[in-house]
């Protein structure tokens, strides 16, 4: 029998079976993030979308961070968001594997960071397997642009718009495409 908490080892990095005894967690808590995510999403008042946030983190949400909702989140206590960092409309972040966005970062709209995936086997494919997503100081993440589970962007990085990221990328590049790759060095 498993003793440790399931969102522990979703922080660890351990693959977590379909099977396992206490994946159904996973969409209690998420469920309790949605209701929280309901009012966030409908708020127009920038220190309550923070204050919401915070609450969905469990992290206070510094003053200095601005928020365009909608923001789609699944768990909330995996993320962590620095100091002035802009996150625009219509952003998902799947955070069990964990999410940390360093000071001054900008997201543009429809990102998409994913920290968890799947089993590429069929027969396992509905577990779940967590990778930490690491954004670094001063990176701008471009619209619609998708962080896959595992990835850091390195400090003062550019992902240019549409791009799909599934390795690092290295301070001060900026990178591109499907796979993204490195298209400049600024």
């Amino acid at each position: 029998m498993q003793t440790t908490d399931i969102f522990e080892r979703l922080k660890n990095g351990e693959i977590i079976l379909a099977t396992d005894p206490e994946a159904y967690k996973m969409r209690e808590v998420s469920f309790e993030t949605k209701k929280l995510s309901v009012l966030m999403n409908n708020s127009s008042n920038p220190e309550e979308i923070r204050d919401l946030l915070s609450q969905i983190t469990g992290t206070e949400i510094d003053e200095s961070v601005t928020l365009f909702t909608p923001l789609n989140i699944n768990y909330g206590k995996h993320t962590k968001i620095g100091k002035n960092v802009f996150i625009n409309f219509d952003c998902v972040f799947l955070d069990l594997g964990g999410i940390t966005i360093e000071d001054n970062v900008l997201i543009a709209p429809k990102v998409s960071l994913l920290s968890e995936g799947h089993p590429i086997s069929p027969e396992n494919r509905h577990s779940l397997i967590p990778k930490p997503i690491h954004i670094k100081k001063n990176a701008w993440i471009g619209a619609n642009a998708t962080i896959l589970q595992g990835v850091t962007i390195g400090e003062n990085a550019i992902v240019a718009a549409g791009s799909v990221v599934s390795k690092d990328v290295p301070d001060n590049t900026i990178v591109g495409r499907i796979p993204a790759k490195i298209l400049k060095t600024i």
